[in-house]
């Protein structure tokens, strides 16, 4: 058996998908004729209570499109030193929206309001003019960290008090809404734009959907097609994004329940000298010192475990729909030889 821990991007559809993707009436959505895409993009707009939603092929896209909007050139953005939109997205805040980028450290990935006002640039024709704060949530190299409601309400108040928008890389949001409680809603009020991934967690196989309100999303749909993002038939695809999001959230606590079991194998193996914080379903371990990951990752494989080198001395596995018990029975097997 092949353990596949690399990422949740390797789901593959179940046949309850794969039916709903082939039934799905299919348009022109670059006319606005899709009526599949049409009501994915109207499911999330209602529930996230926001005004408009735009399907995009991936989350660097959504990421991508949404700070093209926010952002002119030669203005900068507030985020996390650990932000999947500045280490994992091509340089695309440059690239894309010429724009340039304030780093903090913050907490496993997490901000709060005293990191972000310190932050922003004084109003000063010398200094470059904060325009965006952007936060993930989950976060990727935080180990799935997520934010309190009290800690989000918090940066959204503040970020409106000072009139900069607040911008959300949701890739994992399903993750954290299942872990904590909090509603779409709630997140559709602190937040102005919001990236939902729909090919990890949910095991879509492709997409995300960028939300805000519809000036924001008429502007974003226009950078969409300037970066040749304009679907054509693309009901196939949003048809697994509806289905996911209809049957596939709940299930989510069952991949937190493995990645913690995951954790409790781990924390006693030798070469392991620390696990970060499992809040969902990602374990980054910290490994031994001398012990380099990309060899550590090698002899995993060697064993059938497929897993990532997450930096120098770190690995991370991630659990997803198609890691069940039998799977992590075979891995706790497996990593303890």
């Amino acid at each position: 058996m092949k353990i596949e821990l690399r990422s949740d991007t390797f789901t593959l559809p179940t046949p309850g998908m794969r039916e709903a993707m082939f039934s799905a009436p299919l348009g022109d959505d670059v006319f606005g004729e899709d009526p599949t895409v049409n009501a994915l993009e109207a499911k999330l707009a209602q529930l996230f209570n926001m005004e408009a939603a735009l399907f995009c092929v991936s989350g660097t896209q959504s990421n991508q499109i949404a700070i093209s909007v926010h952002v002119s050139k030669g203005q900068e953005v507030i985020c996390d030193e650990l932000s999947h939109i500045y280490l994992y997205e091509g340089g695309g805040i440059m690239a894309n929206a010429g724009a340039s980028v304030k780093l903090l450290k913050g907490d496993l990935g997490r901000l709060n309001v005293s990191k972000i006002r310190a932050a922003i640039s004084p109003d000063d024709i010398h200094a470059c003019e904060s325009r965006l704060v952007s936060l993930e949530n989950t976060v990727n190299k935080g180990g799935g960290s997520i934010y309190t409601s009290e800690a989000l309400q918090e940066i959204s108040d503040f970020c409106r008090s000072v009139g900069i928008p607040l911008h959300l890389d949701g890739a994992r949001i399903f993750n954290a809404l299942v872990e904590s409680g909090q509603t779409p809603a709630q997140f559709g009020a602190w937040f102005d734009s919001i990236s939902v991934c729909l090919s990890k967690g949910l095991g879509a196989p492709i997409g995300s959907v960028l939300l805000g309100s519809k000036d924001f999303i008429k502007k974003a749909r226009r950078v969409r097609k300037r970066l040749g993002g304009g679907w054509r038939q693309a009901g196939l695809l949003a048809a697994a994004g509806i289905y996911a999001l209809d049957h596939q959230v709940e299930r989510l606590k069952e991949d937190h329940a493995r990645a913690r079991q995951i954790a409790a194998v781990c924390e006693r193996l030798p070469w392991v000298k620390a696990i970060l914080p499992v809040a969902t379903n990602i374990v980054i371990l910290e490994l031994q010192d001398g012990l380099p990951s990309v060899d550590k990752v090698a002899e995993l494989k060697e064993k059938g475990i497929y897993c990532a080198p997450f930096g120098p001395s770190y690995v991370r596995f991630v659990t997803h729909l198609g890691f069940d018990d039998e799977a992590l029975q075979a891995f706790s097997d497996r990593i303890k030889e």
